[in-house]
């Protein structure tokens, strides 16, 4: 079997195993989750390195990275942000 094949394996049997909680959340919750879900297969190589027994793990551990990555831009458009208004207010105030 191939790399890629079994990537896509664990995916789609871990990603099946979370359907009863999907369809548990409300209808704007599950979209998001299944993106949330699909996203992983951006990772789905590094996932694999644990092995089957640490599907899960691979899976949250996947999920965290994603959060984190959402944090660290997020973080930097507010810095970009603050910096622009303070600039802008900062000239403001030296010509008045």
């Amino acid at each position: 079997m191939t790399t890629e094949k079994k990537t896509q394996d664990f995916l789609a049997k871990e990603i099946e195993s979370w359907k009863g909680f999907e369809y548990a959340l409300r209808e704007e919750n599950r979209i998001l989750f299944h993106e949330m879900l699909n996203e992983c297969r951006k990772y789905g190589d590094a996932a694999i390195t644990k092995g089957d027994n640490y599907s899960t793990e691979s899976l949250f551990m996947v999920l965290i990275l994603q959060q984190q990555k959402m944090i660290n831009q997020l973080i930097k458009k507010l810095s970009r942000s603050q910096n622009e208004t303070i600039k802008y207010y900062g000239e403001k105030a030296e010509r008045i």
